[in-house]
């Protein structure tokens, strides 16, 4: 319910709906170590429940095997 995919927007990357916020951004930080409260901080349009979603985005990708494995 929190994200969204549209070739109009973002260049068609998944994004946090009414924004251009893209889902791959925030899990780029989480990975670089910022807690959900310190990127909500810097993204004041996101909430907690935001983040989860690209947590859980993330791990369908993965179940799926819609993603591109790191080189």
């Amino acid at each position: 319910n929190y994200v969204s995919v549209n070739r109009d927007i973002c260049h068609g990357k998944p994004c946090f709906k009414g924004t251009r916020i893209m889902v791959a951004s925030v899990l780029e930080l989480l990975e670089a170590g910022q807690t959900s409260q310190e990127i909500i901080e810097g993204y004041p349009q996101l909430t907690p429940q935001h983040v989860k979603a690209a947590l859980h985005f993330a791990a369908q990708a993965v179940d799926s095997g819609k993603f591109i494995p790191a080189a």
